[in-house]
């Protein structure tokens, strides 16, 4: 019997060498710029004078003093009375001196009472706590009011991005192989 020859073989795996760093990425977000202007509100008032009337007619005249037509105008009204006055005295001394039967002496008593006397004739208007009429108006205020506000401007800042590449090292420091190493073959035979 002969021997079977047999192959033998080695084998080596591959052997390597991994180096590796992460990248590093680092972001930033700033806060958005942001700007505010206050614009105030503004007021323009305008304030009319008032207007006042005062009517001091009446009072000038329970004094008196009223315009010139007016006191004619009394007196002319007033004077009917005076003379139907006057009137009925000339009437009273007459009865009284027609009754000189009855006894008495009326013509001296008449002439006891006679003095010169003007009527009293009353020109003057009515006094009265009331008599000066006072009206007062006051002016409209002018109110013009032009609105103000708030003038914003914003700005989105960009986000600040810096990044650090990573690192890869990749080192093969043996390579796979296999070996066979053949049978010795007597060739002899």
């Amino acid at each position: 019997m002969f021997p079977i020859p047999q192959l033998q073989f080695r084998s080596e795996n591959a052997s390597y060498r991994i180096d590796s760093d992460a990248a590093e990425q680092q972001i930033r977000q700033p806060r958005p710029t942001q700007e505010i202007e206050q614009v105030p509100a503004q007021m323009d008032i305008k304030q009319p004078k008032g207007t006042m009337d005062i009517d001091q007619s009446k009072a000038w005249d329970a004094l008196g003093k009223a315009n010139n037509m007016e006191v004619m105008l009394r007196i002319y009204s007033g004077a009917r009375d005076v003379w139907l006055q006057g009137i009925a005295k000339r009437v009273e001394d007459g009865n009284r001196m027609w009754a000189i039967h009855e006894g008495g002496n009326p013509i001296a008593d008449m002439g006891q009472d006679f003095r010169v006397s003007f009527p009293e004739m009353n020109f003057a208007g009515e006094p009265s706590y009331d008599n000066v009429d006072i009206h007062y108006e006051a002016g409209k205020p002018d109110i013009q009011v032009q609105e103000g506000g708030a003038k914003i401007t914003a700005r989105v800042n960009p986000p600040e991005i810096s990044a650090q590449r990573g690192k890869f090292d990749f080192q093969m420091l043996s390579y796979a192989k296999i070996e066979f190493t053949p049978p010795q073959i007597d060739t002899k035979l």
